[in-house]
């Protein structure tokens, strides 16, 4: 074992697991995560949770209780995720505390059928942030049309943000605006800025999925060569234009204020090519004040074997732009990858919620008491 999560923390990239289950609250799992592998933060999503709550380990007895009180599905639902979300968050609040509030974050997502409406994504919103109660808890909202809109209301309010599923570098400028939009109107509220904290989770390993399917599909020299190199690249991009923004008039005004950078923070880092290094999305995107959520294969592979060489993003950027320059050349449409990514996104949430819906309501009807 090297000690390559403490070098990749040390560099600046704050490590959290993209994963959430009772048993890992319960079996102290988490906690020894925290302690010995420099976990920081976790992130949540729909299929996450279906798979945790299908598993039905540690979920019987709540269940049984909201069976009893014949509460809706959806409710069932709410209840048992945020309960997760809570017991998370409390163990983590001491790395909260001690990070002052960078770290220690636990994220939870709204309802995705949502996602293309921004007055419910606001209200979701904000009742989940009032069910979990927690500082340390971060609400996820898809990086969609409506979502933007969204994202600036939720900040405004003095709610802090994960942003989930940007894929293209246009939808994430957009996002980092959104993002100081709700700034500015929480500071006309006379909010405390320094309390808000947002990360925007730009999305990995789908870019390289996608791409290479086509670069497959053309099968000449030229697109075998560019295989397994556009979701670094797009990636790298968007630490380029982080740098842009966050060193912009329009910001240096809110942060004298007392804001805080929304870190981008690396999604989806699983590798799921056999034939590229397992830990490539860790090793090829280490930057300071960014966040890797990284699945528990993923945090392992880098335990074992990551190769942490210091800042890889930094002289990049010419050599990025190249490899998906090389990518449209060859008739590969940047923007159609990264909207059909962006759309199979939302469907495949939609797709684990509406299977957590029905798995979570066959549980209701088998625990449900006998009348009588």
């Amino acid at each position: 074992m090297t000690d390559a999560l403490k070098r990749l923390s040390d560099e600046g990239v704050a490590i959290w697991l993209d994963d959430l289950s009772r048993k890992r609250i319960t079996s102290g799992n988490l906690a020894e995560l925290i302690d010995e592998q420099h976990v920081v933060g976790v992130t949540t999503n729909p299929t996450i949770f279906q798979k945790a709550i299908s598993s039905g380990d540690g979920y019987q007895q709540q269940v049984s209780d909201l069976a009893a009180r014949k509460v809706t599905v959806e409710e069932a639902i709410r209840m048992i995720t945020t309960a997760d979300v809570r017991d998370a968050a409390d163990i983590l609040r001491p790395v909260f505390d001690a990070t002052d509030g960078q770290d220690g974050r636990v994220s939870i997502e709204v309802d995705p059928r949502l996602a293309h409406n921004t007055k419910a994504t606001v209200a979701e919103a904000k009742q989940l942030a009032w069910l979990v109660d927690r500082p340390n808890t971060l609400i996820k909202i898809p990086a969609t049309k409506a979502g933007l809109p969204a994202i600036t209301e939720v900040i405004g309010l003095g709610i802090s943000v994960n942003v989930t599923l940007i894929f293209s570098l246009e939808r994430y400028r957009e996002v980092m605006t959104a993002y100081l939009a709700g700034l500015e109107k929480a500071k006309e509220r006379g909010l405390d800025l320094s309390l808000i904290r947002s990360v925007a989770s730009f999305f990995v390993s789908r870019v390289d999925t996608e791409i290479d399917k086509r670069l497959d599909a053309l099968g000449t020299p030229e697109a075998k060569a560019a295989r397994g190199k556009a979701a670094v690249a797009n990636a790298r991009l968007a630490y380029e234009a982080y740098e842009e923004v966050f060193s912009s008039d329009r910001w240096a005004a809110l942060e004298k204020a007392g804001a805080r950078k929304q870190r981008p923070l690396w999604a989806s880092t699983g590798v799921k090519d056999p034939a590229y290094k397992d830990t490539m999305y860790v090793d090829d995107l280490v930057a300071p004040n960014t966040v890797n959520t990284m699945p528990e294969a993923t945090l392992e592979a880098v335990a074992d074997h990551g190769q942490i060489t210091g800042n890889t993003i930094a002289g990049t950027y010419e050599q990025a732009r190249a490899e998906i320059d090389a990518v449209e050349k060859l008739g590969i449409s940047y923007d159609d990858v990264v909207q059909v990514l962006e759309d199979e996104g939302v469907e495949k949430f939609e797709a684990s919620w509406n299977d957590l819906l029905k798995s979570t309501e066959a549980e209701l009807k088998r625990l449900a008491p006998s009348e009588g």
